[in-house]
């Protein structure tokens, strides 16, 4: 997998500040996103191109398209089940069905006009959708919001077997630059490069609410 990367304070600076954005690395076709699991099941997923062994098909799987989110979450590779992390590479088309099949964690009256619909959507659908504070390196929140997505079912087999593109094991890129996760180091801290992605359907981005972000060089 070609990850591409760029300093950390530069991209830093077209980040949106606030309100619900996807941030991910994609092109044309394909999308990244990342997980972090233990020995097992995280060099399985590289060796093989999927998913399998001890993964879990029957539990719910998360996945993240923002690196930063996903080191908050492992503590940069450093928490016991977490230890190795996997750039997942999707179809943009897969992803946008994901995010088209989501149902928040928590009842909203403007997604769902009453609490017995939104708990009916929750026992239903395969994909749940949780907007969370997004954080910088150190782990700091920041006002801005980041997307996490909860699969399980059909999707989480589309996901983890059928339609996945690339499985990368990038706990060597974590480890390096995890030294310089801190004020002292962002000078020379690099991430993936992310940028703002947008599902193609303007319905769909109406639904998820995302929020405005005017294109930036």
């Amino acid at each position: 997998m070609n990850l591409r990367a760029k300093p950390y304070l530069e991209q830093a600076k077209t980040w949106p500040r606030q309100g619900r954005h996807i941030l991910a690395q994609y092109d044309a076709e394909s999308i990244i996103v990342y997980q972090a699991y233990r020995p097992e099941i995280g060099h399985y997923a590289s060796r093989h191109g999927h998913f399998g062994g001890a993964f879990s098909y029957s539990r719910m799987s998360w996945i993240k398209p923002n690196f930063l989110w996903m080191m908050y979450r492992s503590g940069w590779g450093t928490k016991p089940g977490q230890e190795v992390t996997l750039a997942v590479r999707l179809p943009r088309s897969l992803f946008d069905e994901i995010l088209a099949q989501a149902v928040p964690s928590s009842f909203h009256p403007k997604a769902f006009e009453t609490r017995e619909a939104w708990s009916e959507a929750v026992k239903t659908s395969d994909v749940r959708l949780q907007w969370d504070p997004d954080h910088g390196p150190t782990g700091d929140k920041v006002e801005r919001r980041a997307i996490q997505l909860g699969l399980r079912g059909p999707v989480l087999g589309k996901y983890g077997k059928d339609e996945l593109l690339e499985v990368t094991d990038i706990s060597d890129f974590v480890a390096e630059q995890r030294r310089f996760a801190n004020p002292d180091g962002y000078g020379n801290l690099v991430t993936p490069a992310e940028s703002v992605y947008k599902p193609a359907d303007s319905d769909l981005c109406q639904r998820l609410a995302l929020a405005e972000h005017p294109d930036r060089p």
